[in-house]
């Protein structure tokens, strides 16, 4: 007995199984995670050091050299970025792709380790480093608190309200705050009564920061208690700080407000600024918690600040910027839309070709395949999104291959009165082993991107997850559930039996296949030439790597000259805010000054920190303007604004927002690589499609450099840090203490008055004290004098070697990759000196990353297909047949991509691989049905043609189902190119199937072919 029989005997279970899993179905439906793209693992953290009076170059060679030493020690890093500038050291560190999700956490233990390891060998003066390990966390749900006639202070406050009350919002991971403006305490100090009385800044300095320092406390023992004792005396307010007492000159004692006036100010100048719609405004980001579902997250903040609208302060808003949540809910609808489109045209194509009866059969077990799909999608963790759901329209046609071939089977049986039970247990006994083979083959199609275990094979993941998920359960309910259903359903004629292939569609496509036969070798020549054909138009096709996001967003990244200040930045954002907001088809703009703002989408990336750096992000009332507005506001910046320049970036689609076009020279000396850079830059600006080039270490920046007398300098009783101190007092302020109040720690900032800040025309006249002397003494008198000189601002590196990176992208609507091709050569026929590469970065390397990911597993995929088909045929001329017929549907493909105007894309490039897997299918059905009929005794010619005719109608509907139930997908933009290459790519590998298999089973086996009209 059969597992047919068994199905059939046990009816009254299976039924039940089959409304258990339905029912399963629909619940695990409601319950899956849903999120807008797949969540994949960004594996990188970021050690901060501070190093406040160092030059970037010191700060390479003094911190970021021996950080990134410390850190290459760690056999789990990949590679080692960094970023040093004036005080400031960023370090990179990428963990190998091997490495999953649930091995970081132990990774970034070790890393801080090592970083805490590295701290005693830094120099004097360099701050604790901080690692970062949430560098990829996204902050779906993005807002901006705007309130006209409040204060940062005031924003701030009810912000750090929200922030307390969302992280209580059940899935809700972390809340982020941008745009703040922090305060300090400024104690501006005059010369003139510093001098006056004998006062010297150290005194000030002393006395501030002895005032509120936290000491130890006594305790006392009373009776059977014990009493802290807690002394008044702190520092409460400002106007206390202006009451502490220093020492006089004459050994009296003064009030600070007696030489100073003290005030409670914003830092100037500030760190990071941001506007919304014009308005200053703080960024509010929440991100879901690992593992949780966004939409679920976001109808839960939803509901928590509508309940806290009572306490918001009136004027103040709270306004969104991106809101995943909804963003999700409209891909996930659109997208199930989609799939609901696609089941109605297979299972529409199965009525119409296989009847009323065997097309709502074979509906019914796809649905229940869907259905057991989700069951498991939730067992396994996988949620709802663009990839997971695009695997299910991709596998629909897939999942009725195996019910149709045994619907068939008992339909053509039933036709030829051998009665419903027999005719199941004879369709499954013969197509049990073969329909498995070839539904792990197609299977193995999609393995070698989800086993990749690079950033992209991690995002297509759920493609091959769920395909593999479906296409098994297919095949179980195919061998189960369909024979039980078509028994139930397919009735045995009335009369005597017919030949059910006598109808005009089988005389047609015999004829086809006779003819195909008896001029075999002419049919293989044609297919050679065919294959020649295609392969020369391939060069024709448009290559990329993964396209650009077509939603109605884009952000503007807009540059100044290095080392501008970032109030003139924030004037220039503003005006390109102000003609963004004037456009009509202009929803919102949220602009930030001096870095990037929040990750709000996993593939974004901001900006570093950069006081002549700012970015508008714009979202559009719809999509139809998208070109326009990118290009309107490139122009503005262009024609408006003097010394700026700007890029308009569309989002990417499962990929990054780095440039597209990258160029990295390695070296040793700045100036080589500078040269090098430049040499590039002018190759690729030539050519007319080449749109805002640049390099990453900027421009060299200007540094006013006052050249101490050091014998003057040490008879004075002074060293180099005491005059940095004298002249941070004299511009923005020297930090000399700290201010607590309650929860916050301001700063406190020792000055000039603003009537004493000379500017730098009294750089010489900066006052600077003595100890020696106890008097003053002006910088003119230890300087020899004062030049302006130019130094590297920014100093890169990768794995520890300087890397100056060339950057461009396309102008907006040209190709990347055309782009690449054109510039490629020149770029590469730049000479290097010795000791100095060249490499690509950009989305070649991006490419080629993925490919090499796909390149490591393809060999085992490939391997393990071969290994199937020559077990299930114990045949090498068999195998040779199918194997032979694989890369002729290169000739769709090619056809198919010219034809629709799609882009060879990296998701292209999986559609061919799953075409792989769906012609070994059918082919291994066609020759399985040859070797059956050679058993039952037909002459091989008889066999080869009856096997192309009783196959005819399941190849065909594997086929059909597949190519049209992909229509709703061409025009999504990540899949378009994808749904392209399989439709076009089956529909000739089909002809492939049923011609040219026989044809070469002919040949191969030397099969005489009769002589004329069959």
């Amino acid at each position: 007995m059969n597992i047919a029989e068994l199905c059939i005997k046990k009816k009254v279970i299976v039924l039940y199984m089959v409304v258990v899993v339905a029912i399963a179905g629909l619940i695990s439906y409601s319950k899956l995670g849903k999120l807008e793209d797949p969540d994949f693992t960004i594996k990188t953290a970021v050690v901060t050091t501070v190093y406040p009076g160092a030059t970037s170059q010191e700060v390479e060679q003094e911190v970021t050299d021996r950080v990134e030493e410390a850190i290459q020690k760690m056999g789990e890093v990949k590679m080692v970025r960094s970023l040093s500038k004036a005080n400031l050291s960023i370090v990179y560190v990428d963990i190998r792709d091997e490495y999953t999700e649930g091995d970081l956490p132990q990774i970034w233990d070790v890393l801080r380790r090592k970083v805490n390891d590295v701290q005693a060998n830094l120099p004097p003066g360099v701050q604790k480093s901080i690692v970062n390990d949430d560098y990829g966390d996204v902050y779906g749900q993005f807002y901006a608190l705007v309130g006209d006639g409040y204060s940062y202070r005031e924003l701030k406050d009810y912000a750090d309200k929200l922030k307390k009350e969302l992280l209580l919002v059940d899935g809700v991971g972390s809340v982020s705050i941008i745009g703040d403006q922090p305060e300090g305490i400024y104690v501006e100090i005059s010369r003139s009564k510093m001098s006056a009385l004998g006062v010297s800044p150290q005194d000030i300095y002393g006395a501030l920061n002895q005032q509120n320092t936290l000491s130890p406390m006594a305790q006392v023992t009373v009776g059977n208690e014990y009493i802290r004792i807690d002394p008044t005396g702190a520092v409460k307010s400002e106007e206390d700080i202006g009451d502490v007492m220093i020492g006089g000159g004459s050994g009296g004692v003064i009030r600070l407000k007696d030489v100073a006036v003290v005030e409670r100010k914003y830092v100037d100048p500030p760190q990071k600024i941001m506007r919304y719609d014009g308005h200053p405004a703080l960024g509010i980001g929440i991100s879901t918690v690992k593992g949780g579902n966004v939409v679920d997250m976001g109808l839960a903040v939803d509901a928590r600040l509508r309940e806290l609208v009572e306490i918001t302060p009136v004027g103040m808003e709270l306004e969104p910027i991106y809101l995943q949540a909804s963003e999700v809910t409209t891909a996930v609808n659109g997208f199930v839309l989609n799939l609901i489109e696609s089941l109605v045209i297979v299972v529409g194509v199965l009525v119409v070709f296989m009847g009323m009866r065997s097309g709502l059969l074979i509906g019914g077990i796809l649905l229940l395949t869907i259905a057991a799909t989700f069951a498991t999608m939730l067992y396994m963790g996988i949620t709802l999104q663009s990839v997971s759901l695009a695997s299910l329209i991709i596998a629909l046609g897939m999942l009725v291959d195996n019910a149709i071939v045994v619907t068939e089977g008992v339909l053509i049986g039933v036709q030829k009165g051998q009665g419903g039970p027999a005719a199941a247990a004879k369709t499954v006994a013969g197509n049990i082993w073969p329909l498995l083979g070839a539904t792990v083959i197609a299977i193995m199609a999609f393995s070698a991107i989800g086993l990749s275990p690079d950033s992209t094979g991690e995002f297509c993941r759920s493609l091959f997850q769920v395909v593999g998920i479906s296409l098994l359960w297919s095949w179980v309910l195919g061998i189960t559930v369909t024979p039980l259903i078509a028994v139930m359903v397919l009735k045995d004629p009335e009369g005597e039996p017919d030949d059910p292939y006598k109808g005009k569609f089988f005389r047609v496509y015999r004829g086809f296949l006779f003819s195909a036969l008896k001029n075999g070798r002419i049919f293989a020549v044609v297919m050679v030439v065919l294959f020649a054909l295609a392969l020369f138009g391939f060069r024709f096709v448009d290559k990329s790597f993964m396209p650009q996001d077509a939603s109605p967003r884009f952000t503007v990244d807009l540059w100044r000259a290095e080392g501008s200040d970032i109030y003139e930045t924030s004037e220039n954002i503003a005006k390109l805010e102000a003609y963004l907001l004037s456009r009509p088809d202009v929803e919102s703009v949220a602009t930030t000054v001096g870095g990037g703002t929040l990750r709000f989408t996993l593939t974004y990336t901001a900006e570093d920190p950069d006081s002549a750096y700012g970015q508008a992000v714009v979202n559009l009332k719809g999509s139809d303007t998208l070109f326009d507005a990118m290009e309107g506001a490139e122009d503005f910046v262009s024609k408006n604004l003097p010394g700026a320049v700007a890029q308009s970036r569309q989002f990417s689609k499962g990929g990054g927002s780095e440039a597209k076009i990258q160029v990295r020279f390695q070296g040793s000396n700045p100036a080589v690589l500078r040269s090098l850079a430049e040499q590039a830059e002018a190759v690729i600006a030539a050519d007319p499609k080449a749109g805002f080039v640049r390099q990453d270490w900027r421009q060299l920046a200007k540094v006013i450099r006052p050249k101490v007398m050091t014998n003057q300098m040490r008879n004075m009783g002074l060293s180099r840090p005491q005059i940095n101190e004298a002249l941070m007092n004299s511009y923005q302020g020297d930090p000399v203490g700290v201010y607590r109040e309650d929860n916050r720690l301001l700063t406190i900032y020792s000055r000039l008055p603003e009537r004493e800040r000379d500017g730098v025309e009294g750089l010489k006249l900066v006052q600077i004290w003595s100890p020696l002397t106890g008097k003053m003494v002006p910088l003119g008198s230890l300087v020899s004098g004062v030049e302006t000189v130019f130094e590297n601002p920014i100093v890169r590196r990768r794995d520890r070697e300087r890397t100056l990176t060339v950057k461009a992208d396309p102008i907006i609507g040209a190709n990347s990759n055309a782009l690449f091709e054109r510039i490629r050569s020149g770029v590469e026929a730049i000479e290097l000196p010795l000791g100095y590469s060249m490499e690509w970065g950009g989305e070649f390397e991006s490419s080629s990353d993925a490919q090499k990911g796909i390149k490591r597993m393809l060999p085992l995929s490939l391997v393990v297909m071969l290994s199937i088909i020559v077990m299930l045929f114990n045949s090498i001329k068999q195998s040779a047949i199918i194997v032979a017929c694989l890369p002729l549907c290169i000739i769709g493909v090619t056809v198919g991509l010219l034809l629709f105007g799609k882009s060879f894309s990296f998701m292209a490039l999986l559609g061919v691989l799953s075409l792989i897997g769906m012609l070994i299918k059918n082919a291994i059905v066609l020759i399985d049905q040859v070797n059956i009929n050679l058993e039952d005794g037909m002459i091989p010619f008889d066999a080869v043609m009856d096997s192309g005719v009783s196959r005819l109608r399941p190849v065909m509907m594997a086929a059909g189902t597949t190519i049209l139930g992909m229509i709703p997908l061409i025009r999504d933009v990540l899949f378009g190119p994808m749904a392209v290459t399989i439709m076009c790519g089956l529909g000739f590998a089909t002809v492939l199937t049923l011609l040219f298999v026989p044809v070469l089973f002919v040949l191969f086996y030397g099969i005489d072919v009769p002589e004329g009209d069959r």
